[in-house]
């Protein structure tokens, strides 16, 4: 991969929504997708870790940091839950 697309990928970050065994859901931001969800499944995670075993429901990547976290931030809100449960799970 040239330099130029792994400094793009490298700066991609995922909103993740997992479903946990108890039901209950779980919202995060990550730039390792895939590492941030095998520390999920090996119980590396102190919210999942009793909740296992955790499902991934949906993803969406965003280019800037900054707006990823911002949107994982609205899903943890009132709202933000309400349209996540309506629309994304």
């Amino acid at each position: 991969m040239p330099n130029n697309e792994r400094a793009t990928a490298e700066n991609l970050h995922h909103v993740y929504i997992l479903k946990c065994s108890d039901g209950k859901s779980y919202t995060g931001c990550t730039n390792n997708l895939s590492n941030r969800l095998a520390r999920h499944r090996k119980g590396q995670v102190h919210f999942t870790k009793s909740r296992l075993p955790v499902e991934l429901i949906t993803y969406i990547t965003f280019n800037d940091k900054y707006k990823a976290y911002q949107f994982e931030k609205y899903l943890k809100s009132g709202s933000g839950r309400a349209f996540m449960n309506k629309r994304l799970i």
